[in-house]
C-alpha cells in the first residue's frame, strides 16, 4: 500500500497547495484506533461553493487542512468491524460524517450527528474545520461507521459510466433537492433559487424533477444564467436596480409578484446592491430577497451556508454572528422556513437510482462538468473562484479515463 497521500492542502486565504501527505491510518481525529472504518482511493472529488468560503477566509480552518467533502471513491482497506462494504465497492461519500447510532442520526438527521464533533457536540463534516475530519480532494481517504455512511453503487461498470452524475451524490444534488423538499416544491409549484452555481442548477434540476411548473433561477453571472436558460429554465439577475420581484412579476404574467417556494443555494458571500447603485456582500440579501417573494404561508428551503465562524464578514454586525433580516416584516406572511445543512443520507439513495434510470438527463449539461487531474486543482480554485459556469471534478488517478482525453459534459 501507497505511503504516500498527495493533497490538496489549505494553508491560508486564497493559498491552496498540492503536498505529500501521510497516508491515512484507521484512526479519528483525535488518534484513537477506529475499526468501522474504511480506507477509500478517490474516483472523483469535487470542488464545491462551500470550498470557496474557506478559500475567501470566510469559514475559519486551521492551516494544514485537506479540503474536499464531494468524494466518491473505490474501497482499498476496510476495520475489522466492517461487514458489509467490500474491498473493490465504488462508493458515494455524504459530506455529512454520521455514526449512525446517535439520537439524531436514528432521527435522519445525519447532519448534526451527536458523535462526529467532540469540539463543538454536533455536526461533522469532512474538508471543513468540524470536527477534524480531513478532505477527500487527495488520492485517499478516511471514511469511518462505512457500514451506515456509504453508499454503494450497485455496478462498477454502470457507475463509472455515469459517474460525471453520481459525483454529484456526495453533497450538491441532494442539497438542492434538500433545499426543494423544505420549500415544498410540488407538482405545478412556482419556484424562485437564488444562485446559478453549481448547487442551484442542481436546485432547478431538483425542483424540474419534482414537478414544478415556473423554475426561476436568479444569478448576476451572465454564463452561468446561459446555463440555466439553455436548460430550459427562468432566469433574473438580482443585481439588477430594479426589485427581484418586478422581472418575477414579468415572468409568471399572472399579475402576482409571489412564488410558492424559494430556495437559498448563496449563502453568506451572497450580493446585494448598495445606495450607490455598486454591487457588494450583504450577507442577508438573499434570506431578505425571499421573504419578499414568497407568497403568504409559502415556504423557503435555505441550504446556503452561514456561520459565526467567518473572520471576513462584512459588517462588524456579521462578525458577531448576527444578521440584519427583515423578518418583522414578513412574519404576518405565515412564512416556514428551513435551514442548515442536508442530511445527505436522506436523498441520496433515491437520486442515485434516478440518475442510473435516466430520470435525470438533463443534469449533465446543466453542471457544465470538467473533469481535471489532482495537479490541476489549486489553479480550478482561482477559475472557480471568478465566476466559472464549470464544475470541476477532480479525478487524481484518471480511473474516470476522463482526464487525458480532456473530456467535457
Amino acid at each position: 500500500m501507497s505511503a504516500g497521500n498527495r493533497a490538496i492542502t489549505f494553508l491560508e486565504p486564497h493559498k491552496m497547495a498540492l503536498q505529500n501527505q501521510e497516508y491515512p491510518k484507521l484512526q479519528d481525529p483525535q488518534g484513537r484506533k477506529i475499526e468501522h472504518a474504511v480506507i477509500l482511493k478517490i474516483v472523483t472529488t469535487n470542488i464545491c461553493g462551500s470550498d470557496l468560503h474557506i478559500y475567501n477566509g470566510r469559514f475559519a480552518a486551521p492551516a494544514g487542512m485537506l479540503m474536499g467533502h464531494e468524494n466518491t471513491g473505490e474501497v482499498v482497506e476496510i476495520g475489522s468491524h466492517v461487514e458489509r462494504i467490500k474491498v473493490g465497492d465504488i462508493c458515494s461519500v455524504p459530506f455529512n460524517v454520521s455514526c449512525g447510532t446517535c439520537r439524531n442520526c436514528r432521527e435522519r438527521h445525519t447532519e448534526v450527528c451527536l458523535n462526529a464533533n467532540e469540539e463543538l457536540g454536533f455536526c461533522g463534516a469532512y474538508g471543513f474545520n468540524l470536527g477534524g475530519w480531513q478532505g477527500g480532494q487527495a488520492e485517499y481517504m478516511l471514511v469511518p461507521w462505512a457500514d451506515f455512511q456509504l453508499l454503494r453503487f450497485p455496478d462498477r461498470d454502470q457507475a463509472i459510466d455515469k459517474i460525471r452524475d453520481l459525483t454529484l451524490l456526495s453533497d450538491i444534488l441532494p442539497t438542492g433537492y434538500h433545499g426543494c423538499v423544505e420549500a415544498r416544491v410540488g407538482t405545478g409549484s412556482t419556484v424562485y433559487i437564488a444562485g446559478a452555481g453549481p448547487v442551484g442548477r442542481c436546485a432547478a434540476a431538483s425542483a424540474q424533477l419534482l414537478g414544478a411548473s415556473c423554475i426561476i433561477v436568479g444569478d448576476s453571472n451572465p454564463a452561468r444564467r446561459a446555463l440555466v436558460t439553455q436548460a430550459g429554465y427562468e432566469v433574473v439577475d438580482p443585481s439588477s436596480a430594479t426589485p427581484v420581484a418586478d422581472p418575477i412579476e414579468a415572468i409568471l404574467g399572472t399579475g402576482s409578484r409571489w412564488v410558492d417556494a424559494a430556495v437559498d443555494c448563496v449563502g453568506l458571500e451572497c450580493h446585494g446592491n448598495g445606495p450607490d447603485g455598486c454591487s457588494h456582500n450583504v450577507e442577508e440579501a438573499v434570506i431578505n430577497t425571499m421573504m419578499e417573494v414568497i407568497r403568504p404561508a409559502g415556504a423557503m428551503g435555505i441550504p446556503g451556508v452561514y456561520t459565526n465562524q467567518d473572520p471576513g464578514a462584512p459588517t462588524e454586525l456579521n462578525k458577531q454572528g448576527l444578521m440584519a433580516l427583515g423578518f418583522p416584516a414578513a412574519w404576518v406572511k405565515s412564512p416556514t422556513f428551513m435551514a442548515g445543512q442536508c442530511p445527505v443520507m436522506r436523498y441520496n439513495r433515491e437520486l442515485m437510482m434516478a440518475i442510473l434510470w435516466d430520470r435525470m438527463p438533463y443534469l449533465t449539461p446543466l453542471l457544465n462538468t470538467e473533469v481535471i487531474p489532482l495537479e490541476g486543482a489549486v489553479e480550478a480554485y482561482k477559475i472557480f473562484l471568478d465566476g466559472s459556469p464549470k464544475k470541476f471534478v477532480i479525478d487524481p488517478h484518471n480511473m474516470t479515463g476522463l482526464v487525458s482525453s480532456g473530456e467535457r459534459s
